[in-house]
């Protein structure tokens, strides 16, 4: 499998990661993607930040940032880096639980490489509906 879970300076604990693997890859494929390497980083604020101040020239904070670093249409490579303090504080606001709100993440960066959008409100309401979709059928597979 091409697809790793990393700690920049910041650790999570993953249930199930091959499987939740297993589940990206699938999805991806559906979409017409075929992951040549997918790596996530998982790191605190501050490192996420940093990231965002150098390579978006935006300074402010948010839970994940997404790099298409693939050459060619439908071969993904990507990085995605997920601030874990933005996800446990999201989890909070959300009421959600960390690991819900941490799959949501997950599969938010997945479906930036799908084309999927968050800028807009419309564009928002479909990314958000899609990561609906995605969580339902991984709890399906895990439970």
């Amino acid at each position: 499998m091409n697809i790793f879970f990393n700690k920049a300076d910041k650790g999570t604990s993953l249930r199930h990661r091959i499987l939740l693997k297993s589940f990206i890859e699938k999805q991806l494929r559906k979409e017409g993607i075929t992951i040549e390497a997918l790596q996530y980083v998982f790191c605190s604020d501050e490192h996420l930040l940093n990231i965002n101040k150098q390579f978006l020239n935006h300074d402010y904070y948010t839970d994940i940032i997404s790099f298409d670093l693939s050459d060619r249409k439908g071969i993904l490579i990507g990085d995605i880096y997920i601030s874990i303090d933005r996800v446990k504080d999201n989890a909070k606001t959300h009421g959600n639980s960390m690991m819900h709100e941490l799959l949501r993440v997950i599969f938010h960066g997945a479906l930036h490489f799908c084309g999927y959008k968050d800028k807009k409100p419309a564009d928002a309401k479909l990314m958000r509906s899609m990561e609906d979709k995605w969580l339902r059928a991984y709890l399906k597979t895990i439970s």
